[in-house]
């Protein structure tokens, strides 16, 4: 028998919950049981467990702080944040409670209200340098309105092994970018970089093993295996991070036939969870063995339970690239939009990105590059064998036409036109990715060709890339 880590911790809560009663480690013990639950891919009753853990909080602010971020992980940003504000109202002294209420400010679109919490944070504690590299990324800063002189001082007080040097550094570069400044943006960039790089213990090598194993894996008689029933209804986003892929998301969100469920991580726990324990390469393999029905079937009960009704339901994780042979059989009926992107705009774009928790390749050109190759072979890979299940499209174009590109995302997945779909920025709902600011904003194209601005710096990447059979 398959040992199961996940059950076993669920069945560890559970008695931890009996054990508790309503004694004083009953908030505790009810806190890791949504987790576990949520981490083994019930998600309705994880989302309910949430709930009576809002109630027990009751005027705990730091409870109340928890169970903010479990709803930020069940995807309930406007649960989060009124979890949030309540906790702050009850200690509005707490730079830590004014720094999630700002967050989740971000998340639900008040661009604004963030504004002034993130204020308020660097008020009550000009040491969370987090704060001021989260406020620089919320507007389009101006030469009458900006923040560079106060960041250009803390940024030269930091020593080069700070940890607040990679924030402010970032922040101070993507002011400068925005005033037109960019030989001095990307020489503090690359500072910032630098300095988040030092700090991570991360080889891009076994990222581009994993994914030139997936290719050698899920091979073309891998991927003629029989498929479970094709049952419609899924849609996936996906792409590099920077792709487009938010835009793309709230474009297509705006049809009266669908609904987003944000960035989830649905389908990478399932694959975790029926492959079992063990490194990389041993996950590769056994995930070949998952059984399409049991795959599909355990998706599609993990979306269904956020409660979100809709014929189609968009999944905008963008890293599920990885996940396309799994995908082709296991939801055959599942329709897949792949986001592409200019390599040096794409590059670029990843790289000035303070993403903390993930894609630890970000924060090096090199690295970078390394994984932009290992994505272009294995997205070459899928394209050769997949034949049509995936549509790519290119971020310019969408942009550049935005009708266009939207009405062949919509005649692939079948759906009818609707001019919704071209007003993103109308769209309310919330939005908790690196560009959660940005896609309040009309469709804009300022961002196609900015890797000019930079044609010196990255031309080193762009010899790689060439080098690796990029087209430039």
């Amino acid at each position: 028998m398959t040992h199961d880590p996940t059950e076993e911790s669920l069945q560890a809560a559970r008695e931890a919950v009996s054990r508790a009663g309503n004694g004083p480690q009953r908030f505790d013990a009810g806190l890791r049981l949504a987790e576990c639950l949520l981490q083994a891919g019930e998600v309705a009753q994880a989302r309910e467990a949430g709930d009576e853990l809002e109630a027990q909080a009751g005027q705990d602010p730091l409870s109340l702080a928890r169970v903010g971020g479990f709803h930020t992980a069940c995807s309930r940003f406007e649960a989060a944040h009124r979890c949030h504000l309540a906790a702050l109202a009850l200690r509005p002294g707490d730079s830590r409670l004014a720094y999630n209420a700002a967050s989740s400010a971000v998340a639900v679109g008040d661009i604004d209200e963030a504004e002034r919490l993130f204020e308020r944070v660097i008020a009550l504690d000009p040491d969370d340098h987090d704060a001021w590299q989260n406020r620089s990324t919320l507007r389009t800063w101006s030469e009458e309105r900006n923040h560079v002189d106060e960041l250009g001082r803390l940024a030269a007080s930091l020593p080069s092994d700070h940890p607040g040097r990679a924030p402010v550094c970032y922040a101070l570069a993507k002011e400068l970018e925005d005033l037109g400044r960019h030989e001095a943006a990307f020489a503090w960039l690359q500072r910032g970089a630098a300095a988040r790089r030092r700090r991570l213990d991360y080889d891009v090598g076994a990222d581009v093993a994993t994914l030139a194993r997936l290719a050698d894996v899920f091979d073309a008689d891998w991927l003629a295996g029989s498929a479970a029933p094709a049952e419609s209804g899924p849609l996936f986003i996906l792409g590099l991070p920077r792709s487009g892929t938010t835009l793309t998301d709230r474009m297509l969100s705006g049809h009266d036939s669908v609904a987003s469920l944000g960035e989830v991580s649905t389908l990478a726990m399932a694959v975790t969870r029926l492959a079992g324990e063990g490194d990389r390469t041993t996950l590769v393999t056994r995930a070949a063995h998952i059984d399409p029905v049991t795959l599909g079937a355990a998706y599609l009960r993990g979306t269904r339970a956020h409660g979100v009704d809709a014929p189609w339901l968009i999944d905008k994780t963008p890293l599920n690239f990885l996940y396309l042979g799994l995908l082709r059989r296991a939801l055959p009926g599942a329709k897949v939009v792949h986001l592409r992107r200019h390599p040096l705009d794409s590059c670029y774009a990843i790289y000035k990105t303070l993403f903390r928790m993930g894609y630890p390749f970000s924060y090096s050109l090199q690295d970078v590059g390394r994984y932009y190759l290992a994505y272009h072979r294995l997205m070459g890979h899928w394209r050769r064998n997949l034949g049509g299940f995936f549509l790519d499209v290119d971020y310019e174009a969408l942009v550049d036409d935005p009708e266009t590109q939207v009405r062949r995302m919509l005649d692939f997945t079948g759906l009818d036109w609707d001019p919704a779909c071209l007003a993103p920025e109308r769209r309310d709902t919330p939005a908790a990715t690196a560009s959660a600011a940005q896609v309040r904003r009309p469709v804009y194209r300022s961002s196609v060709g900015r890797w000019r601005c930079y044609e010196r710096q990255l031309a080193p990447l762009a010899g790689k890339l060439r080098e690796g059979g990029v087209p430039l």
